[in-house]
């Protein structure tokens, strides 16, 4: 599956943002997806994720309350709706996929983030 990522931008503290990211493949709805952002001299960090079934939805703990997941098997691609934005939540957003019981083992290319004070 091929994943691209899109909807970052700049935005001042409050604000909101919604991610998508598109897949190609007909296998997408086997896929559990999910968030990941890196911010500049930091590790890559878990935001939130959705599973194939749509049953379990997981999120940092950073992101609970503002970030919600969600996906559309028809459009084959997910959202990351993030709402109350921080200065904290500036980084590199990408979307991944997984296989159940692995690792994430695609992933998209990336989309700013950037949150102004």
């Amino acid at each position: 599956v091929q994943l691209q990522a899109s909807g970052g931008g700049l935005v001042q503290t409050g604000g909101s943002l919604r991610l998508s990211c598109a897949a190609s493949g007909r296998t997408f709805s086997t896929y559990t997806m999910g968030w990941f952002r890196q911010a500049p001299g930091k590790e890559r960090e878990f935001v939130a994720s959705f599973s194939r079934s749509g049953a379990i939805r997981n999120y940092a703990d950073s992101v609970k309350g503002r970030f919600t997941i969600s996906r559309d098997n028809a459009k084959k691609t997910v959202y990351l709706q993030m709402n109350s934005l921080t200065p904290e939540d500036t980084a590199v957003y990408y979307c991944a996929a997984k296989v159940a019981g692995t690792d994430y083992n695609y992933w998209g290319q990336g989309t700013q983030v950037t949150v102004s004070s």
